[in-house]
């Protein structure tokens, strides 16, 4: 049984739909409004080999912010969905991923209980092409995670560039939720001591 999420998410700022394949092969098909963003969520579904549908439709006349969280949270929560009981999987999954002279490092537990630890270079460049404003990074990633119920830490403990500091996170944390979402062959029922996550 594949493990597919459908979020259809409609409010008066935005309206999304999120579809994802945990079992995919990368196929993905973006669009947000938001180049650079776009790109991102482009990184998550190849480097996690999840298929990934995302269509977003939002107030970009005012500026990308709501666009760009409703979107997360509709993404976090396709992917809470995907996962079922979460019976099988590995639970954890950690990665590190650089590019030039950036490195990322994002380790996870998909353990049912929302937290996140993001740090990543100060003063970097506040702009990626006209719409990303570098802060949303964090944001983001805080509204994955509170929709996903995921404990997520993301680290980047070096970087010049603004696009490959950013980039990295993603490429990492695809590769760490891959990780963590696979099926473990020695692994019966769902793992955790408690009984469920």
């Amino acid at each position: 049984m594949r493990r597919v999420g459908r979020i259809e998410r409609a409010t008066k700022e935005t309206s999304v739909l999120v579809e994802v394949d945990l079992d995919g092969t990368g196929i993905v098909d973006v669009s947000t409004g938001v180049g650079f963003y776009d790109h991102m969520l482009n990184q998550l579904g190849k480097h996690g080999l999840f298929d990934l549908t995302v269509k977003t439709e939002g107030d970009l006349h005012i500026d990308s912010h709501h666009t760009i969280e409703d979107t997360a949270i509709a993404l976090g929560a396709a992917f809470r969905e995907a996962l079922g009981d979460k019976s099988g999987i590995r639970r954890f999954g950690s990665a590190s991923c650089p590019l030039d002279e950036a490195l990322a490092q994002v380790t996870v537990d998909l353990s049912g209980r929302p937290y996140l630890v993001h740090s990543e270079p100060e003063n970097m460049a506040p702009m990626i092409g006209p719409d990303y404003d570098v802060t949303l990074t964090r944001h983001i990633l805080e509204s994955f995670v509170a929709q996903a119920a995921i404990c997520l830490h993301v680290h980047v403990p070096y970087g010049r560039n603004a696009h490959h500091i950013v980039e990295a996170q993603f490429k990492a944390l695809a590769r760490a939720l891959r990780e963590a979402s696979e099926p473990d062959p020695r692994a019966t029922g769902v793992p955790s001591t408690k009984g469920v996550l």
